[in-house]
């Protein structure tokens, strides 16, 4: 499939605050930053995605901070990533002429340079274009006001141990303000404009060479093409797998292996309303998807870095798991709100997630699928690992009658959700299965036998309703629940058996609307209401491409694939009726599941 054409267009705001739908991410591999259509850098934190923001003006549209780059006259726009890069390209089009800003968080080399570095370029293509520049920095989340001055002829911000540089070539005399750096400036043919902006986190500020900003953009471009050209995946879909394999490789920590679940906190999961998370963790859930869509894509170094990443974090709670993890692989994440309005009135705006404290009993299933997949891949699992992957089984044993909140982390009263039962089942099928290979100590696989089987039947008989003619929410309710797709997806049970068929159409029927899957419905003990969840939408294509139903399955996914921004990135959740993009962004869970939807599309289709 190639990539969509996209029409310029002009940029609207709401007071103040970009359409999520509009912001493309750029990153490192240690933090991230958001990139209006306007031009305007409305998220960053430093110096790591999971740390306070020097631009939040994705939350705080009047004081949060942003690094604002945008013609002095009305224009068009038009932006695509360059390549198969993290690199983004935004053309502005005027009256007068056509100029491209290219933007990168420039990646680690050799020799000095920045802690963290965001390189700004601005190249004239037609005409002349006059812009104006302006870069407001907040830190802690707007919180702390800095301390602006000039370093020779930099222009320097500093707040306790967080400082930044602004060094420009050719893009106006810098103007120190009271709180911001600004400047304007024309840009012409064969003359093009650079701004680095250099980070440094309890260390001193380096103020690079100009040479050396435009050499470590380069080679940033250059790796990230060299590292695309290796994904083995050459189907229908390349375009948007690969895109979805580079949004990924964004939340990546590379110091760790983690995966951050998300780019931001606290984006809305309704315009106004309270469901506003952090989601700058790691998750248990997501990591069969993320071993899943590595493997799959012949990402070797990823996989073993996570994997190992993922065994390291569950040691620190074991044999119990944690619903999150700090991307460093800690334990804490406490919940607070910040004073901040919110993105467009959305409050409150928290940081940390209080599900860490919940107990979720689909992440033990998710965990054993995960090591189940990495040894079926040939991987070796270390002694010490294989017994704790043992000692999770008998855990489970222990706990699986329990009720729990769910893999949506309600905040009602726990109950006994059927696809938590189902991961329950997982777990001790897969533990079964690497004991009988000899990978994992068997010496209990006599107590998870029986074990498997009463969940089993617990599911089947009290999870089943022969009036919906579907397994349900929860243990006693009539409600359905998308995550219930997951039983085909991760091998409960053959997704051709007339049980799965049946609760994939009933979901269908309930939970969806045109392409649009909603999670469930009924209380979960938030205010409010949320949008359609586009993992849910990519995992029906995947159940329907399982269960022998590829047509529906490939007019689906297509319909799906309209439905991402302008450079092919996705948020958490659609505003059914519009279109609007909802929750934080760039999503992970959403572009695994597009990755794993593809390609079990790709192993369902004739030769």
């Amino acid at each position: 499939m190639t990539s969509p054409v996209v029409e310029p267009r002009s940029v609207e705001r709401i007071d103040g605050y970009a359409p999520i739908r509009d912001y493309a991410a750029i990153g490192d591999g240690r933090t991230i930053a958001l990139v209006a259509r306007d031009g305007s850098i409305d998220w960053l934190p430093l110096p790591d995605l999971d740390s306070a923001t020097v631009f939040a003006g994705l939350l705080e549209a009047r004081r949060g901070g942003r690094f604002l780059l945008e013609p002095e006259v009305p224009f068009t726009v038009e932006r695509s990533y360059v390549g198969e890069t993290n690199v983004l390209a935004t053309t502005f089009t005027t009256e007068a002429g056509v100029a491209r800003v290219t933007d990168a968080l420039t990646l680690p080399g050799v020799g000095l340079e920045p802690f963290r570095e965001l390189v700004r370029r601005v190249e004239c293509l037609e005409g002349k274009v006059s812009f104006r520049w302006r870069v407001e920095p907040r830190f802690d989340y707007g919180l702390r006001p800095p301390g602006l001055g000039r370093r020779g002829d930099v222009p320097i911000a500093i707040s306790e141990a967080d400082a930044i540089s602004v060094s420009s070539w050719d893009a106006g005399e810098p103007e120190l303000g009271e709180h911001a750096v600004s400047g304007r400036f024309e840009s012409s043919k064969g003359r093009h404009a650079l701004f680095a902006l250099g980070a440094a986190h309890e260390e001193p500020l380096v103020f690079p060479a100009r040479v050396e900003v435009e050499r470590r953009l380069e080679a940033t471009i250059e790796t990230w093409s060299a590292w695309a050209r290796k994904r083995r995946y050459d189907g229908r879909y390349r375009h948007a797998v690969i895109r979805s394999l580079l949004a990924l490789k964004l939340l990546i920590f590379a110091p760790s292996g983690a995966i951050a679940a998300a780019g931001t906190t606290s984006l809305p999961e309704e315009i106004g309303g309270e469901r506003n998370w952090d989601y700058r963790y790691s998750w248990i859930r997501d990591s069969a998807f993320t071993l899943n869509a590595f493997l799959a894509l012949n990402c070797g170094r990823e996989t073993r870095a996570y994997f190992w990443w993922l065994m390291h974090a569950a040691q620190l709670t074991h044999p119990r798991l944690q619903v999150l993890y700090q991307l460093n692989g800690g334990e804490r994440a406490p919940e607070r709100t910040l004073p901040l309005e919110g993105y467009r009135g959305s409050a409150p705006v928290r940081i940390g997630n209080g599900a860490v404290n919940q107990l979720q009993l689909d992440t033990y299933g998710e965990l054993m699928q995960t090591a189940w997949l990495y040894a079926r891949d040939g991987n070796p699992l270390e002694q010490d690992i294989a017994g704790r992957l043992a000692d999770i089984a008998d855990f489970v044993t222990e706990i699986w009658r329990q009720p729990d909140f769910g893999i949506w982390e309600v905040r009602s009263d726990p109950v006994h959700f059927t696809q938590s039962k189902m991961m329950c089942w997982i777990a001790l099928d897969r533990a079964l299965d690497l004991a009988g290979r000899g990978i994992i100590p068997d010496k209990h696989a006599t107590r998870w036998r029986p074990a498997a089987a009463e969940v089993r039947e617990f599911i089947e008989t009290r999870c089943w309703s022969e009036e919906k003619q579907s397994y349900v929410r929860f243990v006693g309710s009539q409600e359905l629940d998308a995550s219930l797709l997951l039983g085909a997806l991760h091998g409960y049970a053959d997704p051709t058996g007339n049980r799965l068929r049946a609760t994939v159409d009933r979901v269908r029927s309930e939970l969806g609307d045109g392409p649009y899957v909603r999670r469930y419905t009924g209380e979960d003990g938030v205010g409010g209401s949320d949008g359609a969840f586009l993992a849910c939408s990519f995992w029906l294509v995947e159940a329907l491409a399982r269960s022998g139903r590829l047509g529906e399955a490939t007019v689906l996914m297509d319909e799906l694939l309209e439905l991402g921004n302008d450079v092919g990135l996705y948020a958490e959740e659609l505003e059914p009726k519009t279109a609007a993009f909802l929750g934080n962004m760039p999503q992970a869970l959403s572009h695994l599941a597009l990755i794993t939807a593809a390609v079990a599309l790709e192993q369902a289709s004739p030769p």
